[in-house]
């Protein structure tokens, strides 16, 4: 397993392809990587891209404390350089995206564009739910929550589609066999964060601002927002995709990063 020990913790990632430009990606609370492979599959052609797991989740180790999003961001600046990255596209979908914006306004110079993905600039608003659904999840195991979990993370499109059945089946496996610990101490980092809008004005970075439709966890609103607070962005407003486009709507997220790209 490719790690590496950054700030503190070991950070779980994993390295495909090649070329002149390096593109990293940063998932969302509660999943991992592996909501990528779609996009690295296409990209790698072209790009050398880096997925990797944020501390705590997935296959990263479960770190004590440092869940809050300045020390996340730490994580991505220390995995950048160790892994000679930097100017890199920056790829962060949800909590990859409050990491994303922190990077373009402290550290423009690691990054040579930013994508933001079903993400939000403003503190967290579902804070009374989100704190049960993580408590029952620490205490009591993810059966027990993992129905209102996907309807978070999925759009009603992908939940209802036959189609899709076998790639429901795996997230479902992933989010029933979560750390408990790690997952509740990042819940909590994501819950309790602090808004950024008022620094989004300082982002000269090209940006591109995606959102799913159907996206409930962080609404359409929430992407038009950042994307009229980031001078020259773009908006792409993917069909069908709630708040995992990459996989619910994997073709049309890859073909949107490959119009932004150069």
């Amino acid at each position: 397993m490719p790690t590496k020990i950054v700030n503190g913790t070991e950070l779980y990632y994993e390295e495909r392809g090649s070329g002149p430009e390096t593109i990293v990606f940063s998932h969302g609370l509660l999943m991992s990587g592996r909501m990528f492979d779609a996009q690295v599959e296409a990209l790698s052609q072209r790009y050398r891209c880096i997925c990797y797991d944020h501390r705590g989740q997935a296959r990263s180790a479960v770190a004590k404390s440092g869940y809050d999003m300045d020390t996340l961001t730490d994580d991505a600046v220390a995995l950048i350089k160790a892994l000679d990255a930097a100017p890199c596209h920056f790829v962060g979908l949800s909590m990859g995206g409050f990491v994303g914006m922190r990077l373009a306004f402290r550290h423009p110079q690691l990054l040579r564009s930013l994508v933001l993905m079903e993400t939000s600039a403003d503190p967290e608003v579902n804070v009374k739910p989100y704190r049960r659904l993580a408590f029952i999840g620490r205490w009591f195991g993810f059966r027990a929550v993992v129905t209102p979990l996907m309807g978070i993370l999925f759009g009603h499109s992908f939940l209802n589609d036959p189609e899709q059945e076998e790639t429901r089946q795996f997230w479902k496996k992933h989010l029933l066999n979560l750390n408990r610990r790690g997952t509740a101490r990042a819940a909590h980092g994501v819950i309790d964060r602090d808004g950024v809008y008022s620094q989004l004005g300082s982002i000269t970075l090209r940006t591109l601002v995606m959102v799913g439709d159907e996206d409930v966890a962080t609404v359409p609103a929430k992407a038009e927002r950042i994307h009229a607070a980031i001078a020259g962005s773009t908006l792409a407003v993917i069909p069908g995709a709630g708040h995992s486009a990459s996989i619910e709507q994997p073709a049309l997220v890859t073909a949107a990063l490959e119009n932004f790209f150069p």
